[in-house]
C-alpha cells in the first residue's frame, strides 16, 4: 500500500467528520503508517491546545490504516479496544502521528501509535488500540 492508496482509502470509506481531520499520509511501510494532521482552529481547545478528541481520532485513523497496510489490503477493521494517554498540550502546525501493528492474529489485530508535534518533535501522547478484522 503507498500513501496514495490510504489516501483514497480515506476518501473511500472514512466518515466525513474523520476527514475533516485533514489526516495526510505521509509514510506507509509493510506494519506502520505516519500520518499528519495540520492544526486548524476547529481542533483548538479552550487554552490553545489540540483537542483531545483530535488526537483520540488521529490515532484511531492511523492505526487503522497500519492494520490494512499489514493486511496487504482493504479489509473492514472494527474498533474493540482504544485507550489514549494526553502526555503533554499539543501545539504548533501538525501532530504527527506514527502508528504500527504489535501483532495480528486471524480475528484481531493490536496496534500502538505515538503522537508528536511535527515542529519540536516533543510526543503529544500514546495510543493502543485493537481492531476485529472482518
Amino acid at each position: 500500500m503507498t500513501p496514495q492508496d490510504a489516501h483514497e482509502l480515506l476518501e473511500k470509506y472514512f466518515a466525513d467528520w474523520v476527514r475533516a481531520l485533514d489526516p495526510q499520509v505521509e509514510e506507509v511501510g509493510a506494519d506502520h503508517v505516519v500520518v499528519r494532521m495540520p492544526i486548524g482552529p476547529q481542533l483548538i481547545r479552550v487554552g490553545g491546545i489540540v483537542s483531545g478528541q483530535a488526537l483520540a481520532a488521529l490515532a484511531d485513523t492511523a492505526m487503522v490504516l497500519a492494520a490494512v497496510a499489514n493486511a496487504g489490503g482493504f479489509r473492514p477493521f472494527a474498533t474493540t479496544d482504544l485507550h489514549t494517554q494526553f502526555l503533554r498540550p499539543g501545539t504548533g502546525s501538525a501532530i504527527l502521528c506514527r502508528a504500527e501493528v504489535v501483532r495480528a492474529g486471524k480475528a484481531l489485530v493490536f496496534t500502538r501509535a505515538e503522537m508528536s508535534e511535527a515542529d519540536s518533535g516533543k510526543l503529544v501522547a500514546t495510543a493502543t488500540a485493537s481492531f476485529y478484522a472482518a
